[in-house]
């Protein structure tokens, strides 16, 4: 069983360029060892319902910590079955773009 989440957050009261907070974020994905995509307007990450959910509060209490508003978004996708979906589900598409015209 594995979830993947997109998840997006920034905070509101640090001025128009947010990006220093973002990599924060994005550290505490990475450190965590869970599989991970970093998009232009959210970070997917794949894994067990408590571990992903464990990183997502971990990055909101980064933020939130010297942050007086922060903004969230979460996407999450549960599905009974093995690891491995993050990719898979970009090559599916992608090898369905090589070979059909819609």
């Amino acid at each position: 069983m594995s979830v993947i989440v997109e998840l997006a957050l920034f905070p509101t009261d640090k001025g128009s360029s947010v990006s220093p907070y973002v990599a924060r974020a994005v550290r505490i994905v990475r450190d965590s060892g869970l599989p991970f995509q970093l998009g232009a307007m959210g970070t997917c990450i794949e894994g067990e319902w408590d571990a992903v959910m464990a990183v997502v509060t971990r990055c909101f209490k980064a933020l939130a910590a010297d942050s007086g508003r922060v903004y969230l978004t979460l996407k999450a996708d549960y599905r009974k079955g093995p690891a491995g979906r993050l990719e898979e589900k970009v090559r599916s598409v992608e090898a369905k773009l090589d070979r059909e015209t819609l």
